[in-house]
C-alpha cells in the first residue's frame, strides 16, 4: 500500500511554492508520491481566463520532472463540467483500492471545509493534510493532519501579471516552465 498524497490546483501556471510545500508534505507526513492533478473545471473560481488545459498539463509536466516522488495525474481532465474533489477521489480510489490517500489544501482553505462539496462522504475516503504557513493558522472541526511549509511569497496571480508587464520571473517558476510559457507566448499582453 502507497500513501500518496492529492496536489489539485489551476497551476496557472505551476510555481516554485508548488514544488516546496508538495516535497514538505511529503517528508514530514512519509507520503511515498504526491500527484499532481491540475483541475479541468475548478467550481470556485469561475469567469477568469486561464491558459488551456493542454498548457497547464504541459507545464506541470515541466515543473516536476525531475523529482522521483511527484506524478502528474489527468483524472480530472478525463471528465466534462466542474471538478468535485470527491467525484475525484472516489474515482481515484475505485483505480487504486489498495492506496491510501491523503488531499493537501492551504492553511487558507481549512476554514472553508464546511462549505466542500459532500464534506462528509469526502472525509470517509481520505485525510486532508493542511499547509500550515508560518503566521496563518486555519483551524477547524474537521480532523486533518497538518504540515509545516516555509513562507514562499509567491502566487501564480503574481506571475502572470510581472509575464503580463514584461517583468522578469527569475526563481519564481522552474526554468522549464519558463521556456514553455516564453515559446508558447502565454501570459503575455
Amino acid at each position: 500500500m502507497k500513501k500518496i498524497g492529492l496536489f489539485g490546483g489551476t497551476f496557472d501556471p505551476p510555481h516554485n511554492g508548488h514544488l516546496l510545500m508538495a516535497s514538505e508534505v511529503r517528508i514530514q507526513v512519509g507520503l511515498d508520491e504526491i500527484w499532481f492533478i491540475p483541475n479541468h473545471m475548478p467550481p470556485h473560481k469561475t469567469g477568469r481566463k486561464r491558459a488551456d488545459s493542454h498548457h497547464r498539463i504541459k507545464m506541470v509536466d515541466a515543473a516536476i520532472q525531475s523529482n522521483p516522488y511527484f506524478r502528474l495525474e489527468l483524472i480530472e481532465m478525463e471528465r466534462e463540467g466542474p471538478s468535485y474533489t470527491v467525484d475525484t477521489v472516489d474515482l481515484l480510489k475505485k483505480r487504486h483500492p489498495e492506496d491510501q490517500f491523503f488531499f493537501m489544501i492551504g492553511a487558507d482553505m481549512v476554514e472553508y471545509l464546511p462549505k466542500w462539496h459532500r464534506i462528509d462522504d469526502l472525509l470517509q475516503m481520505i485525510t486532508f493534510i493542511g499547509m500550515k504557513r508560518p503566521g496563518y493558522v486555519g483551524s477547524t472541526a474537521y480532523p486533518l493532519l497538518f504540515a509545516d511549509v516555509p513562507a514562499f511569497d509567491v502566487s501564480s496571480t503574481l506571475i502572470r501579471q510581472r509575464i503580463e508587464q514584461g517583468n522578469p520571473v527569475d526563481y519564481l517558476i522552474p526554468k522549464a516552465v519558463e521556456r514553455y510559457i516564453k515559446e508558447h507566448h502565454l501570459y503575455e499582453s
